[in-house]
C-alpha cells in the first residue's frame, strides 16, 4: 500500500499543487466516499474549508473502486489530477 500512497502524493504534486500531501489520509478519505455505494459511477466533492475542496470522479466496482480525476480547488486556482494518466 505504501507504493499506491506515495503514488498518489507523486500525481497530486505533479498537478502543480503547493501544499503538503499526505497520501495515505487522502486514500482513506477517498475510501470513506466509495464505501457502501453500489457499483457505478459517481462524482464527490470534500470541502476542506472555506476556499479548499475537490471535486472528484470515482467508478466504484464490485470489490474496490478506481478514482478516475480530482479537481483541487484551492482559492481561485484549480489543480487537475489526473489518475489514469
Amino acid at each position: 500500500m505504501e507504493e499506491l500512497y506515495e503514488l498518489i502524493e507523486e500525481k497530486i504534486k505533479a498537478s502543480g499543487y503547493p501544499r503538503p500531501v499526505d497520501g495515505e489520509a487522502f486514500y482513506d478519505e477517498v475510501s470513506r466516499e466509495a464505501d457502501g455505494r453500489e457499483e457505478g459511477a459517481y462524482i464527490f466533492m470534500v470541502k476542506w474549508d472555506e476556499d479548499l475542496y475537490y471535486e472528484g470522479h470515482m467508478e466504484v466496482l464490485e470489490e474496490q473502486f478506481d478514482l478516475h480525476t480530482i479537481d483541487i480547488h484551492d482559492g481561485d486556482t484549480v489543480y487537475h489530477v489526473d489518475f489514469d494518466a
